[in-house]
């Protein structure tokens, strides 16, 4: 598996599977999954009450994953997942690795071969991009092998503080940016 990382804007990412740091609602917000949910269009927001009916009626958990179509979006799919909230106490490492682990086996359970995640937690939810980048590099890496079909991880992120913060969680000679 190919892990890198780039600053950018994921609802341009041209993979199989971009990430959602979605709300539990699933029906759009701001940071990540507002900007996913403009870009995807109505279809989007269609799929989501769906899921929100069939599957998750009280909202997707945090740490848990589902997987949607993406809409006008240039991936097929959308991983959605709720990442912990620090302002809310939800101050556990493990809930913020199983929303990377769980993103990961929802797109392999699809088929995707390319995932984009966003710094998940990192934003509104309060969580210090330090922390969150050693978490989902480890936690990617980790999971590498359960999952061999995923062959092209990207960490798509929305500002240079963020991004200096994953490339020093990828180390040094690990490669940075994909190759377009």
């Amino acid at each position: 598996m190919r892990i890198t990382c780039h600053l950018g804007d994921i609802t341009t990412e041209r993979v199989d599977a971009v990430v959602n740091a979605a709300n539990s609602t699933l029906l759009g917000g701001g940071g990540v999954d507002g900007a996913i949910h403009r870009a995807a269009g109505p279809e989007l927001l269609a799929e989501c009450r769906r899921v929100r009916a069939d599957r998750w009626p009280d909202g997707l958990p945090v740490g848990e994953a589902v997987v949607t179509g993406a809409g006008r979006l240039p991936a097929r799919w959308v991983v959605h997942t709720v990442g912990p909230d620090r302002h809310r106490g939800q101050t556990d490492p493990a809930l913020l690795a199983s929303c990377f682990r769980r993103s990961l086996e929802e797109a392999a359970k699809v088929g995707a071969t390319s995932v984009a995640f966003p710094a998940v937690s990192a934003g509104i939810y309060g969580w210090d991009p330090a922390e969150v980048a050693r978490v989902a590099v480890a936690t990617v890496r980790g999971a590498a092998d359960l999952h061999p079909a995923v062959t092209d991880v990207r960490f798509v992120l929305f500002s240079p503080d963020v991004l200096r913060e994953f490339e020093a969680a990828l180390g040094p000679g690990q490669p940075k940016r994909p190759e377009m």
